[in-house]
């Protein structure tokens, strides 16, 4: 049953104001307002529970994470069915993404439990070293505390509640708070009360979760700003994630801001990889640009090609394949906003073509494309900026030192795509050479949709892509983000057995 209301700490209390959700389908619910003092509640338990929760055994914590899976698998219907109805969403992609959140949840519960002394690293004594002797040293990977988490509208699943930056903060040792997106707050209180049955069923501090629900900028504002929350985990836009960027930044105690903050993932696609399929290639390409109607972060939004027989061709068909898209629910009405706004200023412009017009209904949209050239794409600054949703740009280069001055004018992205046959191979090094500065994926021969959840998987790139070039929000390393390391000198073996388990 889902009833409106916050979980802090074990309770689910209301609150004394309250906002209407806006599902795609169905009535809207009732849902309680966050309020500054309902964060200062959750923190305020998520401190007490760090004390014990940040010396947990690893095996410990890996139970909780496989509980905290078994629990949401068994809510499988009903979280599908409330995810869909929120979202307008199709089953095939949330189903997928419930997969993914159950399968990382796990991953990390395997990851902790068998990676015991995972970048430790210890120095023994030399005691009889000249001029000086060296102590002990062991140096011990230790959680920052608690960690403020920010659901994100387009990942119901697998980026909010119980999604990547809960699970690597918890795997990690850190309590969380998690501030619910209001564009599926019914999905995140059954999310919620999965993870509080598997605390229950662990025997943890009920402090070791809580979710707030809002609507508003106060409840996440009231979390960053709070001085006992350690990190944040943030996915969502540009201008939301800089706000609280700033606000982490501008504390007395400046706190680390993990912002995956969007990207229009350039693929370039060099002139034998077209001559060999160029229609394949189109039909590819579509199918990334539009899965789940474009509302990916990955979302291939920048294709450049050279001037070719080979590109008409691909543009053709690229063409005749969006325009059976058909239309597209987007996840929110002001989501859909930002599309039609985006889609009006690219058809305004001079330097653009429509390749494919787009029809923007209340919360229902159609596939675009818009064509240009290399130099009028670095006039034009607002080329440079994300269309959220299912709109590409295609830039045509006249020369290979165009495509090359287009790579370097880049801001930070989230990936990076080339697309080349051994002829190409020129070319394609110089590309990896600037491309590799740009992104924190580089892709070959492929496209960006899908994110592997492994070790090696790096999510996140310079700015505007993320906020910290360093980190990922997926894969194992994510859970560098909330451990700090921490240098213990001749502390004995019995000091230590408890926090390195």
């Amino acid at each position: 049953m889902i009833t409106g209301k916050h979980l802090i700490s074990g309770e689910w209390l209301a609150g004394e104001r309250t906002f209407r959700s806006e599902p795609y389908r169905g009535i809207g619910r009732e849902y309680a307002q966050g309020t500054a003092a309902d964060v200062d509640q959750a923190v305020r338990q998520a401190v007490v529970a760090f004390d014990s929760f940040s010396r947990t055994s690893r095996r410990r914590r890996s139970d909780f994470l496989n509980s905290i899976a078994t629990k949401i698998e068994h809510n499988r219907a009903r979280i599908i069915e409330i995810c869909i109805e929120e979202t307008g969403l199709i089953e095939s992609r949330v189903s997928g993404e419930f997969t993914r959140t159950v399968n990382q949840l796990r991953y990390f519960a395997s990851y902790i439990a068998d990676n015991a002394n995972d970048d430790n690293r210890h120095d023994t004594a030399l005691p009889d070293r000249t001029p000086l002797p060296r102590p002990d040293l062991r140096m011990i990977q230790r959680p920052v505390g608690p960690v403020a988490v920010f659901g994100a509208s387009n990942f119901p699943l697998a980026f909010s509640t119980a999604g990547g930056d809960t699970a690597a903060a918890l795997a990690a040792g850190c309590p969380v708070v998690v501030k619910g997106h209001s564009a599926h707050p019914g999905t995140a209180e059954l999310v919620a009360q999965c993870i509080e049955a598997a605390i229950v069923e662990t025997s943890l501090h009920a402090g070791v979760f809580s979710q707030i629900q809002s609507s508003s900028f106060d409840a996440g504002q009231a979390l960053v700003t709070h001085p006992e929350i350690k990190a944040v985990g943030f996915t969502g836009s540009l201008g939301g994630g800089r706000y609280l960027y700033d606000l982490c930044a501008a504390r007395p105690e400046p706190i680390p801001f993990y912002g995956e903050l969007g990207s229009i993932n350039p693929v370039f696609m060099l002139e034998q990889a077209l001559a060999a399929n160029a229609s394949g290639l189109a039909k590819e390409w579509v199918a990334s640009l539009t899965f789940g109607a474009g509302q990916l972060c990955t979302n291939p939004g920048l294709l450049v090609l050279p001037q070719s027989d080979a590109t008409e061709s691909f543009i053709s068909s690229a063409r005749d394949e969006i325009s059976q898209a058909g239309e597209q629910v987007l996840l929110t009405e002001s989501i859909a906003e930002s599309y039609r706004q985006g889609y009006q200023q690219l058809d305004s412009c001079a330097d653009a073509v429509v390749v494919q017009r787009a029809h923007c209904g209340r919360r229902s949209v159609t596939p675009a494309i818009f064509r240009t050239t290399a130099k009028a794409w670095q006039q034009n600054e607002f080329f440079s900026e994300e269309v959220f949703g299912p709109l590409g740009q295609i830039v045509v280069a006249d020369t290979t030192e165009d495509i090359l001055t287009l790579a370097r004018s880049l801001q930070g992205q989230l990936t990076c795509s080339i697309h080349c046959q051994e002829q190409d191979s020129g070319i394609a090094k110089q590309l990896l050479a600037i491309v590799e500065h740009k992104a924190g994926r580089v892709i070959f021969n492929g496209f960006p949709t899908g994110v592997e959840v492994s070790d090696a998987m790096v999510h996140g790139g310079p700015y505007p892509a993320s906020t910290n070039f360093g980190a990922t929000s997926v894969g194992s390393l994510s859970l560098r983000r909330f451990l700090r390391p921490v240098c213990f000198q001749n502390v004995p073996d019995a000091f230590l057995d408890s926090i390195d388990s």
